[in-house]
C-alpha cells in the first residue's frame, strides 16, 4: 500500500513491512525496547514452527522477501498469513493488524466465570511459544512524541485492541500479542498521546478498525474458526487465579 508517506506498507513472502525514515520505534516484541529504524516488520510463520534461533530466522525471512535485514529495525513474528493483514488510517496515525485467536487469553472476571483450564506464567512461556494466534499491531504516527507519549500510545493501542478482541471474539487478548509503536522525531511535537488527544483518539480508532478487519480477512475466509472457549482453543490460557487484594496504607 501506498499513500502520502505516513507508515506505507509492503508485503513480501509472507512478511509485512511498515516503511518511514527515521522513525523511533518502541516495541514489546522478542527484540523490543527502542530504537530508530526504516522499517518495522510482521513476520508469518509456518504452521508448526519451533525455531529458537530468532535473529538468525528473521534475517533469513527478511532476505528472503527482498528486504534489508538491519539488526535494529523492531520484528513482530505471528502464526497468521500476512495477506489477512489489514491497515487503517486516521489523522497523523496508521496502523496496521494481523489478528488469528488459536491461543486466547481469557481473564475472567467472576469466581464462578474460572476455566477449568488453569496455567501459571511459567507454563504459558514453555507451552505456548511465540507465532500460535497472536494479534500483532503497528502503529505509527507523524507526530513527534515525547519519551512517555510514545509510551502511553503502547498502552492507548493495547486498549483498543482489547476493547476490540472483547468485543468481536470474547477474548481481551491472545497469549503472545505484540505492539510496535513509531513516531516521528521531526514531525510536529505532541507532549501527550492519551485517548482524550488527537493522537490517542486516532489510534484508538485506527487499531479498533484495523483489528476489526483484520479479524474478518482472518476468519471470513472459511479455513479457519474462531474458538468459543479457552478449551476449544488450540492453544490458550485462563487466568484463573486470585490476587490477594489490600489497601497500601496497611502494607507498611
Amino acid at each position: 500500500m501506498t499513500g502520502d508517506g505516513a507508515y506505507d506498507a509492503t508485503r513480501s513472502d509472507g512478511v509485512l513491512r511498515v516503511h518511514r525514515p527515521e522513525t523511533e520505534w518502541l516495541s514489546t516484541g522478542w527484540n523490543g525496547g527502542r530504537r530508530v529504524a526504516s522499517a518495522a516488520y510482521n513476520v508469518s510463520v509456518p504452521e508448526g514452527w519451533n525455531r529458537t534461533d530468532l535473529e538468525a530466522y528473521v534475517d533469513e525471512r527478511l532476505e528472503g522477501a527482498g528486504f534489508d535485514t538491519p539488526l535494529e529495525a523492531p520484528v513482530l513474528l505471528t502464526g497468521v498469513d500476512q495477506d489477512d493483514a489489514r491497515g487503517a488510517r486516521c489523522g497523523s496515525v496508521t496502523a496496521y493488524a494481523t489478528a488469528g485467536i488459536s491461543n486466547p487469553a481469557a481473564l475472567p472476571m467472576a469466581d464462578d466465570d474460572a476455566s477449568t483450564v488453569d496455567h501459571g506464567a511459567d507454563d504459558v512461556t514453555s507451552s505456548v511459544p511465540p507465532g500460535r494466534g497472536t494479534v500483532n499491531v503497528v502503529i505509527g504516527t507523524t507526530r513527534a512524541l515525547e519519551p512517555g507519549a510514545l509510551a502511553n500510545l503502547i498502552a492507548v493501542a493495547a486498549e483498543a485492541k482489547a476493547t476490540t478482541l472483547l468485543a468481536e471474539t470474547g477474548f481481551p487478548g491472545t497469549t503472545t500479542d505484540a505492539i510496535v509503536a513509531g513516531h516521528d522525531p521531526t514531525g510536529e511535537r505532541v507532549a501527550f498521546s492519551g485517548s482524550g488527544t488527537d493522537v490517542g483518539a486516532a489510534a484508538r480508532a485506527c487499531v479498533r478498525d484495523a483489528v476489526r478487519a483484520a479479524l474478518e480477512a482472518h476468519y471470513d475466509d472459511g479455513d479457519h474458526t474462531l474458538p468459543e472457549s479457552v478449551a476449544e482453543a488450540p492453544y490458550g490460557v485462563s487466568t484463573d487465579g486470585r490476587a490477594t487484594v489490600f489497601d497500601p496504607a496497611d502494607d507498611c
